[in-house]
């Protein structure tokens, strides 16, 4: 058996059952080690950038990792996008790169990189020295990307290692998976502040759904009975139908949100690290007692002194908490009501019905005709800030959004990630003309591969949110990184790569659209003109 072949039989046992990769000369071994396997699927890209993010989609949306695979250099260098958005998110793929070998190191080989190149977008970079060392490397990169705090492994294995025979050796058990647990000391401190709190707020992040803590979450707000608002990573991981839903915490976070945190007497944070988009560059006051909850100790006292600061999982803090307080009454649900009321009232006022549509006004539509259960998965842009603060998320792994990273092109690729790891879900892709048009190539691989995507792009022929500014802050003439003038037909574009489109301009023609696309058992794309005049959601919903 090859060493290629004993790659893939280790990455299969340790549950990866999906491989993402355009396929070169160095990774060939790889490929055919896959070849005529039926646990085990090879997807076939069109850009290595685009690897990432489908692996980042399907593990988003999973909790399971994927692999990818791709050749050195500029493979490798194109990846890193997909691995830098999955390392801030805190997600676990194992990304394998054939290296150059190690007698051409240093002499300009083709492809050549130094290893070190990759050190501040994965949680862990290694490059195997000897062949005897490979599957113990493939075990210790799927447990490091599967412990918590979760990230990307990047695993190099130079190429002339893979086509020869399998050296003898065993891999052993190396680790635990069990959650680390919080302190009691520091539950018990923590259960004292919320239980003297009248006015209590929650935080749920990220780490809330890598931690698949969701159940708990629910459990402790309605016990305890106090709103949540979540962080953009952490949307959905309380479905914002819940009469506990107040609200996400972005760029567009309405002053009633804010004002809220501002006067509540104790904040819990969960699986948050306060970056700079939830606390709108810190603008977000937080003068009560917090209690913050994380994995990472660096975390603790960045941008807000704790009250009491908890090192530990999610789910068993969570758990423990709730063990701690009694039932309680803060008359939540009338909170996070009018929370959500502050939002409503905002869009209804950009909401009439006529084309062209303002995004959140198409949104509506998109949202009235998606199934509850669908996967729904949002890239980045000015229209992702609609999509966070008005698109309701329904369950903790059926929204995807790139986090701080915020790599425009990542909404189609993940979500034909998703659709990979959830071949039973319909899934749906929103994007931005501007973010579709860096991974157009993406609908080929959707229809290569028979993944029966839905994807809605929002036309306004305009990279708006930079237009936007280079006019307010720096003079320069309304729409000036517009293309109005060479208009984009993406459903010609779909189309040409067999994927069948409809265009759609008003509220009814997008629900029966994209109703008909999702209930079709194949690919497909709907493009929405939307208004280019439009406010921006971060200066419209905030009240700039």
């Amino acid at each position: 058996m090859t060493l290629a072949a004993s790659v893939i039989d280790r990455l299969v046992a340790n549950g990866i059952d999906t491989v993402f990769g355009i396929p070169g000369k160095q990774t060939l071994p790889l490929n055919e080690a896959i070849d005529g396997r039926d646990d085990v699927r090879f997807v076939m890209a069109r850009h290595e950038t685009a690897v990432s993010q489908q692996a980042w989609g399907y593990a988003e949306t999973s909790g399971r990792p994927a692999a990818t695979v791709v050749v050195p250099g500029p493979g490798d260098m194109n990846a890193m996008n997909g691995l830098k958005n999955a390392y801030n998110d805190n997600t676990p793929l194992v990304h394998i790169a054939v290296e150059t070998d190690p007698e051409v190191r240093g002499r300009d080989g083709i492809h050549e990189t130094p290893p070190e190149t990759y050190d501040t977008v994965t949680k862990a970079n290694r490059v195997v020295k000897n062949p005897e060392g490979v599957l113990a490397a493939v075990e210790r990169a799927v447990e490091t990307a599967t412990t918590a705090p979760k990230g990307p492994v990047r695993l190099g294995i130079p190429k002339s290692y893979l086509p020869a025979a399998t050296p003898n050796g065993g891999v052993g058990d190396s680790g635990s998976d069990e959650p680390v647990r919080p302190p009691a000391d520091t539950v018990a401190d923590a259960a004292t502040i919320l239980a003297d709190a009248d006015a209590p707020a929650i935080v749920a992040g990220g780490g809330v759904r890598s931690a698949n803590a969701s159940e708990e979450l629910r459990e402790f707000a309605e016990r305890y009975d106090a709103p949540v608002l979540t962080t953009y990573k952490g949307k959905g991981v309380l479905p914002e139908t819940h009469p506990l839903s107040a609200g996400v915490l972005c760029g567009a976070t309405t002053p009633e949100i804010h004002e809220y945190v501002a006067e509540a007497d104790a904040v819990l944070a969960v699986g948050t690290d306060f970056d700079e988009l939830v606390t709108r560059g810190r603008t977000l006051e937080i003068p009560g007692e917090l209690i913050h909850v994380t994995l990472s100790p660096d975390d603790l006292g960045t941008n807000y002194d704790p009250a009491v600061g908890i090192v530990a999982d999610a789910k068993p803090t969570l758990a423990a908490l709730n063990g701690k307080l009694p039932i309680s009454d803060h008359d939540a649900a009338a909170v996070a009501d009018r929370l959500r009321a502050s939002v409503a009232r905002r869009v209804d006022e950009l909401v009439d019905g006529e084309p062209p549509l303002s995004s959140p006004g198409a949104l509506r539509a998109v949202r009235a005709a998606t199934p509850d259960d669908a996967i729904v998965a949002a890239d980045a842009g000015g229209f992702r800030i609609w999509t966070l603060a008005t698109f309701p998320a329904m369950g903790s792994r059926s929204y995807v959004n790139p986090g701080s990273w915020a790599t425009m092109g990542s909404g189609l690729p993940s979500a034909l990630g998703a659709q990979a790891a959830n071949p039973d879900s319909d899934v749906v892709a929103l994007a931005g003309d501007g973010g579709l048009m860096m991974a157009i190539h993406e609908l080929h691989t959707a229809a290569a591969e028979s993944l029966p995507v839905t994807t809605v792009v929002f036309r306004n022929e305009d990279y708006a949110i930079i237009s936007d500014g280079a006019e307010r802050d720096h003079g320069l003439p309304p729409g000036s990184y517009a293309w109005g003038d060479s208009p984009i037909d993406f459903v010609a574009l779909a189309e040409s790569m067999g994927v069948g489109a409809t265009r759609a301009a008003t509220p009814r023609e997008v629900r029966e659209a994209v109703a008909d696309a999702v209930d079709a058992d194949e690919p497909r794309l709907v493009e929405v003109p939307t208004d280019p005049a439009e406010p921006q959601a971060s200066d419209y919903l905030s009240g700039k």
